[in-house]
């Protein structure tokens, strides 16, 4: 258990506290591309407890201002997009995406008023479908070359959905193996042919055995925690027999991501964004090592449930997570549908807006989440103290973190630390962009 006061630490993100302060020095996920396919690319986001407009000029550039014009305090999302920015629709004024004034067309002929006019602006970049934001007030930290960043646009997919609780309950969803065993358990067992897209229906690397099969039967797991230049990694071990053992390596990029395995060929990469104290979005990077991303098959499958424009989920708090007593019994462990984003949208919401962890008790599955607190308390500390962080990183240390290898797969017992390396370096080999090596 910890106190009250160290819960509202590590969660609370609002301007000026201590976490938020922390998460504004690195690059956060505030959009999607596809967001700005439609005739009218310019949208108001909520992050870490701000209030912004996002637009897209006609160079194709990004910019993220304040939501509020600095003349009379009109709202920029209603703005038109055009002369090189966004022109607010109350006076004319018109700012560019790095939030210079560029006319202030009521005034008088000359006046140079609009040289002293400089609404609050940030940086915002493109990456593999998903644009980024720096808040923090110096220079942006250098963008790692892991795997989701390197690869392809042909080779990645980019999507997200909004959950209704507290950033940190969301993260450590990721930071929690045992429960796939439980909460991802299906009776039944698919036909692993027609998984294409899908979480927990595919086939481990150098195995037939469905992985859904591997969770229901082997739910006492072996979970080894160790910190990283990255954050941390984690190594799940389940034992199917004296000579064979499943592993699943899943990674955590400090301070609010994680790379897991979807199946032998792709990997997620999953952020999990503040809107503010209360509520976050997910965003996820799908990247193969194969062949090109089915981007129209997998949008599709999750437009069902995370429907846009708004990306909040079909079910929730207000039907009971879709729940049925029928399919609990016969289908499926939670009787929550087949899609394992509500099951874990039901893991995270249901211990409330923000869980009260002065009550928890926490097991020795949960080593993970306790190492994970450790590092975020760490890097509070830190940043207060005007010291570089965990993935605080310039340019030279960015180029150096690569991968990190995710993995799932069935080897040979005894040797599952050999194994989940060879299985890396095989599945690198074989793909035509990925680096030759993991961090």
């Amino acid at each position: 258990m910890i106190s009250a006061e160290q819960n509202q630490l590590m969660t609370r993100v609002g301007p000026g506290t201590p976490a938020g302060t922390l998460l504004r020095n690195y690059w956060q996920p505030v959009a999607l591309v596809d967001e700005f396919e439609g005739p009218r690319p310019c949208k108001a986001v909520k992050l870490l407890g701000e209030e912004f407009v996002l637009f897209r000029d006609e160079r194709k550039r990004y910019g993220l201002l304040g939501r509020h014009c600095p003349h009379r305090g009109a709202d920029l999302a209603y703005g038109r997009v055009e002369d090189g920015g966004l022109r607010c629709a109350f006076h004319g004024w018109l700012f560019d995406v790095e939030g210079k004034c560029l006319e202030t067309p009521a005034e008088p002929e000359g006046s140079t008023m609009r040289e002293h006019i400089r609404p609050r602006s940030h940086p915002v970049i493109e990456r593999s479908g998903v644009l980024f934001a720096w808040l923090g007030a110096g220079e942006p930290s250098a963008f790692p070359h892991f795997d989701c960043f390197v690869a392809p646009d042909s080779h990645t997919f980019a999507f997200k959905g909004y959950w209704d609780c507290n950033w940190l309950q969301a993260l450590e969803v990721g930071i929690d193996p045992a429960h796939a065993s439980y909460l991802h358990r299906f009776f039944e067992d698919e036909d692993t042919a027609t998984s294409y897209g899908r979480q927990f229906r595919g086939t481990p690397s150098d195995s037939q055995m469905p992985i859904s099969k591997v969770l229901r039967e082997h739910d006492r797991p072996d979970i080894q925690v160790e910190r990283t230049d990255f954050g941390m990694r984690l190594r799940t071990l389940r034992r199917i027999s004296d000579a064979q053992s499943h592993i699943r390596v899943t990674n955590i990029l400090f301070p609010q991501a994680f790379v897991i395995p979807m199946n032998a060929e792709m990997t997620i990469s999953q952020w999990h964004v503040p809107v503010d104290d209360t509520g976050c979005y997910w965003f996820s990077i799908f990247t193969s090592f194969s062949g090109p991303v089915g981007k129209r098959t997998m949008r599709e499958q999750r437009l069902k449930t995370y429907p846009a424009p708004d990306y909040k989920p079909i079910h929730g708090r207000h039907d009971g997570w879709g729940f049925s007593a029928e399919e609990q019994r016969s289908a499926t462990f939670t009787g929550m549908g087949f899609d394992i984003n509500i099951h874990d949208q039901w893991a995270c919401e249901s211990q409330g807006l923000i869980a009260d962890r002065t009550a928890e008790h926490l097991g020795s599955s949960d080593k993970g989440i306790v190492l994970y607190r450790r590092l975020l308390v760490d890097a509070i500390r830190k940043n207060a103290e005007g010291k570089k962080a965990l993935m605080m990183l310039d340019a030279a240390q960015a180029a150096a973190l690569t991968g990190p290898a995710a993995i799932d797969g069935i080897g040979p017992t005894g040797h599952m630390e050999e194994y989940w390396k060879e299985a890396d370096a095989k599945r690198r080999q074989r793909c035509a962009w990925a680096t030759s090596r993991a961090a």
